[in-house]
């Protein structure tokens, strides 16, 4: 039915075999822990040799946790935090560097060798289908992958067309949500070869819908959030000769949900301001990604092409509703209608060099982006904050237009020699530079379209020393960049971002393979950082953002798995990090030196076991158990709260998860419980703006699967 189970280690564990091609078990030992190939450093490599922190997670751990998206990956990977405005919407943070202002993506995501991150808000997260891994590159990798990844980068590997044999997968669940409706999902995947050991295309796609629990009664709508999806991806893969392969890539994904905003309060409703009876319209997340990668041998190395194209429509409901200790409690309340076109073509060219003492990678990447944000919107405003008594003014059929242009081009150099056999010494470099357009108005057919040019040089030295077979300590520094950006008139623009990391760490394994472990401690100095404040214009809310200041991080983070016994794996994970603001300018409104940054939880920590066994002759089972824990996350606005209502606060949260099953005939069946305490706790700190989405209810539900 299966083969080992893996389970996510922070900083880049501990991740156990799926029967997987990125697994590799050892042959002394059937009872060790199986060894984990990646490609963080654009190069198959041991995830023991590779000097940065990683978390690497399994195609199948993903189904068996029950992530679905980036938001359970959250829970799954310490240290990794975001907002959700709605099914599919993130703005991801990770060590720390958490912060909703600015444009530009902190945390960058890749499927394969595609961008996913248009920017901070248009974050592309694919549904977990048909992956091989996803690996969490943890620290500034802005070296290998440029603007966009001051905190990290997220890739997501797909399972490749295999030429040799047709093969394939069939699923389907059903589940039901505590306090909500019952939802089910189909899965397929297909694997043709059409010309043996040449040409093969693999299909793999999803349907989902149902599983809501979100009302709003004042509108007549009950489990309104549950979401229509449809995903399909299609890869084809051409090998007409040992020297040449060519890989083309489709993914549709499309997304509705009629009740798509996301936010709820405790009682499972969502209020609308400032008419709790409006119904919204519905959100519609779509994106069609198309990637083409070409790799030629040239005995020396290897030359890689990639390029990438994506379209992305948005269409999503937003309101904010000021609560007691907002400034803005009793004078306004509104919502606004949106929609972004955007879309994106990106070219890699990058040579790397085969084995040897000395390993290198030269490259160059070109990214030509535009994106149009249009918002309809309405708000009730009381000037002397009697909204709830005096009722107001309503304001509506307003009009907001962000029109942006962004087109990059970079070269990157980065390369490892091996001083002796346990001694690696390794240095990189990218220079980045990013002109940027951008019209914001709020008057159809007016504006003035403002220009600006930033750029960067982002180096990273490292020194990695394996002190036994296998077991490695490594010393890194790296430097991270985020581009800087407009405000509307009359506000200037704003400068970027920089980041500054220092890690050392060591991770490996013992007790003949049956122990995995990894420890890295890390400080990072985050400049520049830019935060937004809010000026209330006739109860409109124009956003400035500035460079306020200086932070300091400092994290640990631990993982460890063992194999105590043939079949029983045990694994923990965490994370500790401290997260403050150093220094800030002498306007700034919004923070002041000793506030720590927002999204940030200061414990997080994941505990997993899990059991294989046969329930009887002939019948292979398993039972698996994970708890997920975080500390509760802030947000600090002093231009926008009182300060007896400050911090802003979510909730910390436990998640307990529980899946069994065995394999009867052939046929996969396994039973799952998530959140099975039935916990209603706050995600988001933005509760004070009525902004916060809270964890799913309990869900129970069956899955059914065969593999051909």
């Amino acid at each position: 039915m299966r083969g080992k189970y893996g389970f996510i280690c922070t900083a880049s564990v501990l991740a156990l075999a799926q029967a997987a091609p990125a697994f590799a078990q050892s042959e002394d030992n059937p009872d060790a822990l199986n060894e984990i190939i990646v490609t963080a450093q654009k190069r198959e490599q041991t995830l023991i040799e590779v000097p940065m922190a990683i978390s690497v997670v399994g195609g199948e751990e993903l189904s068996d946790r029950g992530i679905e998206d980036v938001q359970d990956l959250s829970f799954a990977v310490p240290g990794l935090t975001m907002r959700e405005d709605g099914p599919g919407s993130y703005t991801i943070f990770l060590r720390g560097l958490a912060n909703q202002s600015g444009s530009g993506a902190l945390v960058t995501q890749y499927l394969d060798e595609a961008p996913l991150s248009l920017s901070g808000y248009d974050q592309l997260s694919p549904i977990p289908l048909d992956l091989e891994r996803v690996e969490v590159l943890k620290g500034p990798q802005g070296t290998l992958y440029g603007q966009g990844s001051a905190g990290g980068t997220i890739r997501y590997i797909t399972n490749d067309p295999d030429p040799t044999q047709v093969e394939g997968r069939a699923e389907g669940k059903i589940y039901s949500v505590a306090h909500g409706e019952m939802g089910g999902g189909v899965t397929g995947v297909i694997n043709l070869p059409l010309i043996r050991d040449e040409l093969a295309l693999r299909v793999a796609g999803k349907y989902e819908s149902g599983g809501g629990w979100i009302d709003q009664p004042e509108a007549g709508i009950k489990d309104g959030n549950g979401t229509e999806l449809f995903n399909l991806r299609a890869k084809l893969r051409w090998s007409p000769s040992e020297a040449f392969e060519a890989t083309g890539m489709v993914q549709i994904h499309r997304a509705d949900t009629f009740l798509g905003l996301g936010f709820e309060e405790p009682d499972r409703t969502v209020d609308i301001g400032p008419d709790r009876s409006k119904v919204m319209i519905p959100k519609e997340f779509d994106f069609t990604l198309y990637n083409l990668e070409l790799r030629y041998d040239l005995g020396f190395a290897e030359l890689v092409s990639a390029t990438t194209y994506v379209e992305h429509d948005h269409q999503y409901p937003f309101t904010y509703i000021p609560r007691p200790g907002n400034y803005s409690y009793g004078i306004v309340e509104g919502n606004d209608d949106r929609w972004i076109d955007a879309d994106q073509f990106s070219q890699e060219l990058r040579l790397s060099s085969g084995e040897g003492p000395f390993q290198w990678t030269l490259g160059a990447f070109y990214t030509k982006g535009d994106r149009t944000m249009r918002a309809d919107y309405e708000y009730a405003y009381a000037a002397n904050g009697d909204l709830y008594s005096g009722g107001g003014i309503f304001i509506d059929d307003l009009y907001y237009l962000n029109a942006s242009s962004s087109e990059t081009i970079s070269v990157f150099a980065d390369g490892g020699y091996d001083i002796t056999d346990r001694l690696t010494i390794g240095a990189g470099i990218r220079y980045f530079r990013d002109e940027q357009t951008s019209l914001i108005t709020y008057v159809p057919d007016t504006g003035t379209t403002l220009e600006a040019t930033f750029d960067s040089i982002d180096p990273r030295v490292y020194l990695s020393y394996r002190y036994a077979d296998q077991a490695n300590f490594y010393a890194s520094f790296a430097k991270g960049f985020r581009s800087g950006g407009f405000n509307s008139e009359p506000f200037d623009p704003y400068d970027p971002e920089k980041i500054y990391t220092y890690e050392i760490g060591t991770k490996g394994a013992a007790l003949d393979g049956r122990l995995q472990f990894e420890l890295a401690a890390f400080y990072t100095e985050y400049k520049d950082m830019i935060r937004r404040r809010l000026t209330e214009v006739n109860g409109a809310f124009l956003g400035e953002s500035s460079n306020i200041g200086k932070v300091e991080v400092k994290g640990l983070e631990l993982g460890l798995a063992t194999r105590p016994v043939a079949g029983l794996t045990l694994s923990a994970t965490g994370a500790y990090i401290d997260s403050e603001i150093v220094a800030t300018d002498a306007a700034d409104q919004v923070n002041i030196p000793g506030d720590p940054t927002d999204y940030t939880p200061e414990m997080s920590f994941t505990l997993g076991a899990n059991y294989d066994f046969d329930w009887a002759a002939s019948v292979p089972g398993f039972v698996r158990i994970d708890y997920n824990y975080r500390d509760a996350v802030t947000y600090i606005d002093r231009s926008s709260f009182l300060p007896s209502a400050l911090p802003q606060r979510s909730d910390s949260i436990g998640l307990l998860n529980a899946r069994f099953g065995g394999t009867v005939h052939g046929f996969d069946v396994e039973l799952f419980a998530e959140n099975i305490t039935n916990e209603n706790k706050a995600i988001d700190p933005y509760q004070g703006w009525a902004n916060s989405n809270r964890t799913r209810p309990r869900v129970i539900g069956v899955e059914v699967g065969y593999s051909f």
